[in-house]
């Protein structure tokens, strides 16, 4: 595997939960920081969140909302997401959050937050 596989996404109401998976490459190290990244219709991609050895960082706009987790033996980064706003609606993808360790993106998952 070359390339991130993102899966998860799909439509929900606002206020609806969604979780997110991210299998990546096994070249990936257990010690590299992870991140989901999303981007929005005529925006820049954004990072949202990143799982280190030392804890987990959060967009401000998604503290509180989010919780990324990692199971390194499947080799899989997860993103759960809560409260979900209409705001929240992009593609997501998961990569290295430091931008020289990334190789490939994957399709990414697509979220959309409507009723």
């Amino acid at each position: 595997q070359v390339h991130p596989v993102e899966s998860g996404g799909g439509l929900v109401q606002p206020g609806g939960s969604l979780r997110l998976s991210c299998v990546h490459s096994r070249s990936v190290s257990r010690l590299t920081a992870m991140g989901w990244y999303r981007q929005a219709p005529g925006k820049q991609r954004e990072l949202v969140a990143t799982i280190r050895s030392d804890g987990t960082r959060y967009l401000d706009s998604v503290k509180g909302r989010f919780t990324i987790s990692r199971d390194n033996a499947k080799n899989t980064v997860y993103l759960q997401m809560n409260s979900l706003k209409p705001e929240d609606t992009a593609i997501y993808y998961c990569n290295p959050s430091n931008p020289r360790l990334i190789q490939y993106w994957g399709q990414g998952t697509q979220v959309t937050v409507s009723s």
